[in-house]
């Protein structure tokens, strides 16, 4: 029998398991006997459901009745009303349009015959069907589909989640992303938005005269990013071998090698956390231009962010969280001090190292962990900054001049040496892309690739290795540039209104399933 129950009286999900398996096994001693296929593959919809009533949503009952439109559809069964002699079913298929893809289907014993007809009225939610009939329009006014030839094409061996309630454990949404793409339609709008973003994203590029390219994700150093990498071991070569955690110095190679202006959109491995905001594997795109520097890269940074969004959901409007994010203004520019003066109390204290050092240990960090007493007055106040001021940047902002100890990649400003010139984009108080006027001085780069080697020496897991083709590459001479990465996850977060990375990503990091 079908299934037709509430949640407080559903049956036990092996009791339905079960049953189903029974009826796929007379299914296949049907085919034994040569009477049709179990799992058959030879339909082939013509028409999708989102088609379907965007071009006859306005059509008269009597207009379908009067010039017949034969349509085939295909599709999982959602719903069910089965009577005496005729039912409904609705199918859903990948389509969404303004009903989701789906569409009803009227079956009708007279039409299939009896027993066809009997066979379906035990077909369960979730089957996928093929429809063949014409179009009609039912007494509400509700497109449907008349239908004239009805197959079963895959049996479905589980029960649907509740229709009224669909998947309420958030855990079992992302862990079971193909149960919650065929319930939840808000989630396949917010990957389909997230697809047309990042095709969008790659069609700016394309039309700003960078070339799309691909480098290596196996790393024999894990440099671009201050981050802790995953390890492998590659048998043949016999060395150890680092999935990357930036395609940063691959891609400044390629400036080395004559390209001026090149991108990447890809994934990016980092074995660190998982929280709201971070995923062990997560998407970027980083590009990089010659002959730009970093207010190049701020203007073109906020046309792309603003060109996604229109693409991906068609306004630069947006809500987040329930509160409001305008990305038609223009986005506001702060150096990490000026940040601090207007977001905090600190006032003139912003200069005075003591002060910030006290401050920062009155807000929990620690001599031991942090290295208060070692850092300069400007990595002083990226602490504070950190602590204080970012979840207060809503509306984007540029955080700019970030101190060269933390920025080794970045070209250090010509008139303050302690500090780079480089930018962080901030928006609901979270950081979407980090980007920089590159250093292209060798002899520089190495002296800072020492230092990281000095600090990882000391303990620091997240400094950077010294990558000597790279400085190789560089003493070849690479033009002046310009480079930023921008987080694609995060901006789907935004662009969507999702609280969680898990969210917008199809299958995102879990532990095991015991």
């Amino acid at each position: 029998m079908s299934e037709h129950h509430t949640p407080s009286t559903a049956p036990d999900d092996n009791q339905l398991i079960a049953e189903r398996r029974e009826k796929l096994k007379a299914l296949r001693e049907a085919q034994a006997q040569g009477k049709g296929v179990a799992f058959p593959n030879d339909f082939h919809p013509a028409h999708h459901a989102a088609d379907l009533q965007a071009q006859y949503a306005d059509a008269t009952a009597e207009t379908l009745e009067a010039t017949p439109v034969t349509v085939s559809v295909a599709g999982r069964m959602m719903l069910k009303r089965v009577m005496g002699k005729a039912s409904f079913a609705t199918l859903q298929d990948g389509s969404l349009g303004t009903t989701g893809g789906r569409l009803q289907i009227y079956v009708t014993r007279d039409a299939l015959g009896e027993e066809l007809y009997a066979a379906f009225k035990h077909w369960d939610l979730g089957d996928i069907l093929g429809a063949e009939g014409t179009l009609m329009k039912t007494k509400t006014g509700e497109l449907s589909v008349k239908v004239t030839t009805l197959r079963l094409l895959t049996k479905s061996l589980r029960p649907m989640p509740d229709k009224f309630h669909g998947m309420a454990d958030l855990e079992q949404k992302v862990r079971q992303r193909y149960v919650d793409l065929m319930t939840d339609e808000q989630a396949r709008r917010r990957f389909i938005a997230r697809s047309k973003a990042v095709s969008g994203i790659r069609e700016f590029m394309v039309e700003h005269g960078f070339l799309e390219v691909e480098t290596p994700m196996l790393h024999p150093i894990p440099g671009g990013a201050n981050a802790k990498p995953f390890v492998t071991h590659h048998n043949a070569l016999d060395q150890e071998m680092y999935l990357r955690i930036a395609p940063e110095l691959y891609l400044k190679r390629l400036l080395v090698g004559g390209f001026e202006r090149v991108f990447e959109i890809n994934r990016n491995f980092r074995n660190e956390g998982v929280s709201v905001r971070h995923n062990p594997e997560f998407t970027m795109m980083e590009f990089y231009a010659a002959y730009w520097n970093y207010r190049d890269l701020m203007d073109f940074t906020e046309q792309l962010v603003r060109d996604a969004a229109l693409k991906a959901v068609g306004t630069l409007e947006l809500t987040y969280g329930g509160r409001a994010v305008d990305l038609s203004k223009p986005f506001q520019r702060l150096t990490i001090r000026e940040a601090i003066f207007q977001h905090t109390e600190a006032g003139a204290h912003v200069d005075d190292a003591a002060w910030l050092t006290s401050a920062l240990k009155k807000l929990g960090l620690s001599e031991e962990k942090d290295r208060l007493s070692t850092r300069t007055l400007a990595g002083l106040q990226v602490l504070y900054f950190e602590e204080l001021v970012e979840d207060k940047l809503w509306e984007p902002t540029f955080i700019m001049e970030h101190p060269t100890e933390i920025s080794p990649l970045a070209r250090a400003n010509d008139l303050r040496p302690e500090v780079t010139e480089r930018f962080e984009l901030y928006i609901t108080g979270r950081e979407f892309g980090n980007g920089f006027s590159e250093l292209n001085d060798a002899e520089d780069q190495a002296a800072r690739f020492n230092a990281q080697v000095s600090a990882k020496d000391a303990g620091d897991d997240e400094a950077m290795y010294f990558d000597h083709d790279f400085v190789r590459a560089l003493e070849y001479g690479m033009p002046p540039a310009g480079g930023c990465g921008i987080g694609i996850d995060r901006l789907m977060m935004l662009l969507t209104d999702s609280a969680s990375i898990r969210d917008v990503i199809l299958f995102p990091a879990l532990r095991r399933e015991h």
